[in-house]
């Protein structure tokens, strides 16, 4: 760092099996090439360095390190992936190195007491999403059975959990359980065991080829429950269209931020201005993927924490601005939803809306829910 510049690093899956979701890192380093564009941070430009990981934890180590190491970066932002984080989260904190606003809805950012320097994504976590498709599930139908596909690590544990906490002891006799491994070939096998239980209610905790899979093989199978796809693989064009609009109508999943395909937005100004922002920084990407607003969303958050570091950009000073943010409206979160973190609460969004896949898009209904 010096008077002129401050060194962020990234690390992203710009290549692998998670590359579909790397946008986010694009748009963070567009964001700030619009900072830096109108003069930076207090008199800082903000040099954000965004290296490929390709979604392997040992990579995500060895490149790290580097950043630390030799780039010097002040600290890591906006890096995707829980198991990936996981992996470098006790090099951080053992460092006193921030790990802000990670690319993953995990619970465990949550825990402040264990890893004080690493702060979750600028969304719900995946176990309060949990929470919220388990309760609209007992509303439409009280007595439920419900069935929750999952991968076996702790993102997709964070799905259980929340089923947990609203189901309480009557979880083990409510809930059918599967889990997949992510260098699995495929999970029809999982879903025709599933379908065998007689389940009302379906949460599929599937990123990627298997969000796709899983949708077909219900499809395939003419099962027809109450269908939750996790937020992460709602994005129409990366999962939807592949696995088929058609069999995807009916969908339901939850929002926090605003979907550039919904009418409802059609004027809102923080809209037009995003719109204008892709034209100018982005012009050749594709407008639909949820991962440019979502980097948006939290570049904006990081830049507010540089605004209130003022001068003092110290590690100790960034984490400090980092757990003191109060009501941040973002342009891109839905109308509502606030930023809010302090000394004991990490997680920066803990406000979501439930949505339907009409065949065309997501169609938001019911109330801003919000949940500790």
């Amino acid at each position: 760092m010096t008077d002129r510049e401050i060194k962020i690093g990234q690390t992203m899956p710009y290549t692998g099996p998670g590359a579909r979701f790397s946008a986010s890192g694009v748009a963070e380093m567009a964001y700030m090439k619009m900072i830096n564009d109108q003069g930076g941070i207090n008199g800082r430009k903000i040099n954000l360095i965004s290296v490929d990981d390709g979604f392997m934890p040992w990579r995500t180590g060895n490149e790290t390190r580097k950043l630390i190491e030799v780039e010097q970066v002040a600290f890591v932002f906006g890096s995707i992936g829980t198991t990936t984080q996981l992996s470098v989260s006790k090099y951080l904190n053992e460092r006193k190195i921030p790990q802000l606003f990670i690319e993953s809805g995990a619970y465990r950012w949550g825990r402040y007491k264990d890893t004080r320097y690493t702060m979750g994504g600028v969304r719900p976590s995946y176990r309060l999403g949990a929470r919220l498709y388990a309760r609209h599930t007992l509303k439409q139908k009280p007595n439920a059975k419900i069935c929750i596909l999952y991968e076996d690590n702790d993102w997709g544990r964070d799905y259980t959990d929340g089923v947990r906490d609203v189901l309480g002891d009557k979880y083990a006799a409510t809930v059918r359980e599967a889990t997949y491994e992510f260098t699995d070939a495929s999970i029809d096998r999982q879903i025709v065991e599933l379908k065998a239980t007689g389940c009302d209610a379906l949460i599929a905790a599937t990123v990627l080829q298997f969000a796709e899979q899983t949708i077909r093989k219900v499809r395939d199978l003419g099962w027809k429950p109450i269908f939750f796809m996790n937020n992460i693989a709602a994005s129409v064009p990366i999962i939807l269209e592949p696995a088929g609009l058609e069999s995807s109508i009916g969908l339901l999943s939850s929002a926090y931020g605003k979907d550039p395909r919904d009418p409802a937005f059609e004027n809102d100004p923080a809209m037009t201005d995003w719109r204008a922002w892709m034209r100018k920084y982005l012009p050749d990407a594709d407008v639909r993927l949820p991962s440019y607003v979502n980097g948006y969303n939290s570049a904006a958050t990081l830049v507010q924490v540089l605004k209130q570091a003022g001068s003092d950009l110290s590690r100790e000073n960034i984490m400090r601005q980092a757990a003191n943010l109060r009501e941040l409206e973002l342009p891109m979160l839905l109308p509502g939803i606030k930023v809010n973190t302090s000394p004991t609460d990490y997680y920066a969004v803990q406000q979501s809306q439930l949505m339907r896949f009409d065949g065309k898009r997501w169609v938001r209904f019911g109330d801003l829910v919000y949940d500790e």
